[in-house]
């Protein structure tokens, strides 16, 4: 059973940053494209940064210049940096591999 678990989430204050982890179980994230989807109260579920395993990377165009997805594969570990957060950046944050597995998400609360 492959398990995904954020964390890193918690309340920041508008501008600043935050660091969230996606640690894969079984050796298995090398092998996946990772992703990173948020979802605010009442929104649905929306793309937010992805590494392949390329190491290309693909943003959504409300993150761009902000967030940087990255990915460490010998630490089964994939990272996305937020940096100038603002209060329409606050969501549950979720991490996939490929869309197949997903984590229980991490909530990410920006306000002062």
């Amino acid at each position: 059973q492959v398990q995904l678990v954020e964390s890193g989430g918690g309340l920041v204050q508008p501008g600043g940053s935050l660091r969230l982890s996606c640690a894969a179980s079984g050796g298995i994230l090398r092998f996946f494209t990772v992703a990173w989807y948020r979802q605010a109260p009442g929104n649905e579920r929306e793309f937010v940064a992805r590494v392949r395993l390329t190491g290309q990377t693909n943003y959504a165009d409300s993150v761009k210049g902000r967030f940087t997805v990255s990915r460490d594969n010998a630490k089964n570990t994939a990272f996305l940096q937020m940096n100038s957060l603002k209060p329409e950046d606050t969501a549950v944050y979720y991490c996939t591999l490929a869309a197949q597995y997903w984590g229980q998400g991490t909530q990410v609360p920006v306000s002062s």
